[in-house]
């Protein structure tokens, strides 16, 4: 199947499928796509019931605008000491969050390449690792949607991706998560009896976690209109006092 990023004419044809009610693969073969590019394409955008082909393209278009290209002979991973360093607290902070040691280093090392993907074998190298232990850590970080993959067609093997959409699709799959926790929290509540201590204890559980799955995926959805609207990036508060001890 051709390469290539997915043209303004190609969202349009997206769009006509899901109003249709095709599947993703479906509506691949007709624009002769992988399905994994299609499927990612509408996530990425608001997923089937949101995606417009006119706010995708614009999106598509402000990301590429600022990403910065490769110069040409630079390595592919982090190569100095600065990097490194980098990369080496990067991991330690995502391992906190309870993220797998070598799954936060893979992530730390996609975040600092300029290309913003590596396979597993420079992923490797750069991680002093078997390519087995890349592997679980690669599975780990797709189930988490933290991460993307293409497929390498001329040399036949996995490119492993991150791009600027990464933490919103993260975002959305916790909040996805908060939101099943919640339901069979209610369940529970349900089961046990509401009036009891461990039904009340449950019930206050799916409140909490169905308040905050729904305000990130507000957040999320505010984020996007932001970035669209501006050519930067909303700026960051500084969360510095917000932190618990």
């Amino acid at each position: 199947m051709p390469g290539g990023r997915l043209t303004e004419q190609d969202r349009k044809d997206i769009a006509g499928g899901l109003s249709q009610g095709l599947g993703y693969a479906e509506i691949a073969r007709t624009l002769n796509r992988p399905t994994s590019t299609v499927s990612r394409e509408v996530k990425r955008n608001g997923g089937p019931g949101r995606y417009r082909p006119d706010l995708a393209h614009r999106a598509t278009v402000h990301r590429a605008r600022r990403r910065r290209p490769s110069r040409p002979g630079t390595a592919t991973g982090p190569a100095d000491a600065t990097s490194h360093a980098i990369v080496g607290r990067l991991a330690t902070l995502f391992a906190e969050t309870g993220m797998p040691r070598t799954a936060a280093s893979v992530l730390a090392c996609l975040y600092t390449t300029d290309s913003g993907s590596l396979v597993a074998t420079e992923l490797a190298a750069l991680l002093r690792v078997s390519p087995a232990t890349i592997s679980d850590a690669v599975r780990y970080l797709e189930a988490q949607e933290l991460i993307a993959r293409e497929r390498d067609s001329p040399r036949r093997r996995d490119r492993y991706i991150i791009d600027e959409d990464v933490w919103v699709r993260a975002t959305l799959a916790s909040a996805r998560q908060n939101l099943a926790l919640a339901e069979e929290a209610r369940n529970g509540a349900a089961a046990l009896g509401v009036s009891t201590a461990a039904g009340n204890r449950l019930t206050e559980m799916s409140q909490f976690l169905v308040h905050v799955g729904l305000d990130m995926v507000r957040s999320t959805e505010r984020w996007r209109e932001l970035r669209n609207q501006a050519d930067e990036p909303p700026q960051c508060q500084d969360l510095s006092s917000h932190r618990t001890t």
